[in-house]
């Protein structure tokens, strides 16, 4: 937790108890799935190396440690005690960089529903969003006293498995509605609030994520989404830190890279099935993402 005049002392005990519950079912090192749809607890014993993964609609939690989370040129890190909102799929690099055996990184992700997430929404008398508020893909806040009691509830449940399937669904939706009244709300607002760039530019990045194999012509892609192709281009970058063909391009790559690694496939037959005509530009471009050549990079990742 931060050290600039700390928490208040009445916000301790429930942040410590959120810690303990997840230690108590994180017990090895890993990430750890849950019966809980959506909810994942995690459990570093020493700092890590960079990974490229992808951040879905979802709430990030700190409860030791630190993290941290790069975004193109953007690094953001947040630690004990502290939450962490993203609102649209995005490519990025996250890492552990406080982790020991005694004192390990604990903390959770529960990913939202974007349908319940806009239900909840419309059934409440929201404000909009400001204009002078632009929307961020991460943010970073103070976990409040409120959301983390209805994260303990929803942590200690995984002793109740009897009960999971009827209480976990209402615990998400009350965490859904802290969310939206609480510091991560504004954010939360450009996605739910109809005709925002926000949710014009969060529609586009789920039809890019499921798409991502096919040629990308954005013209088209913005005409989808309802604006001009210079204004659309312009709200991707500020709200993605990176052009439609960047964000395209990260999908396909992390993608070969988890075939090559799951499937054992070389790296022209996994480039081709991501959309890649070129081998030699697949592999160029895979160099530049990952730091080496793709069977270099995979024979890394397996002895990691």
């Amino acid at each position: 937790m931060q050290k600039n005049g700390g928490p208040q002392a009445s916000e301790l005990p429930t942040e410590n108890a959120l810690a303990r519950a997840v230690a108590g079912f994180a017990r090895t090192d890993g990430d750890h799935a849950t019966s809980i749809p959506g909810l994942t607890l995690h459990r570093r014993n020493a700092i890590t190396q960079p990974l490229h993964c992808i951040y879905g609609l979802g709430l990030g939690v700190v409860l030791q440690g630190a993290k941290q989370v790069t975004l193109r040129e953007q690094v953001v890190g947040y630690q004990q005690g502290q939450s962490m909102l993203t609102t649209i799929d995005l490519p990025v690099l996250a890492r552990v960089t406080q982790a020991s055996m005694r004192d390990p990184f604990l903390g959770l992700m529960l990913t939202l529903d974007v349908r319940s997430l806009m239900q909840i929404a419309s059934e409440m008398e929201l404000p909009l969003p400001e204009k002078t508020c632009s929307c961020q893909p991460v943010t970073i806040e103070k976990l409040d006293t409120a959301l983390a009691d209805a994260l303990i509830r929803l942590v200690n449940l995984l002793d109740e498995p009897a009960l999971v399937s009827k209480l976990a669904p209402l615990i998400q939706q009350e965490i859904t509605i802290r969310l939206l009244t609480g510091s991560h709300g504004p954010q939360l607002r450009h996605l739910v609030t109809a005709g925002a760039p926000g949710q014009k530019i969060a529609k586009a990045v789920s039809w890019l994520k499921q798409h991502f194999t096919e040629p990308l012509h954005v013209d088209e892609l913005a005409e989808r989404s309802r604006m001009s192709p210079s204004t659309f281009r312009q709200h991707f970058r500020s709200i993605t830190g990176m052009s439609p063909l960047q964000f395209q391009k990260q999908l396909r790559l992390q993608e070969a890279r988890q075939l090559m690694l799951n499937q054992n496939l070389d790296a022209s037959h996994a480039g081709g099935l991501v959309g890649y005509e070129s081998a030699s530009q697949f592999n160029r471009e895979y160099s530049r993402l990952f730091g080496a050549p793709p069977q270099r990079d995979v024979k890394r990742m397996r002895m990691n």
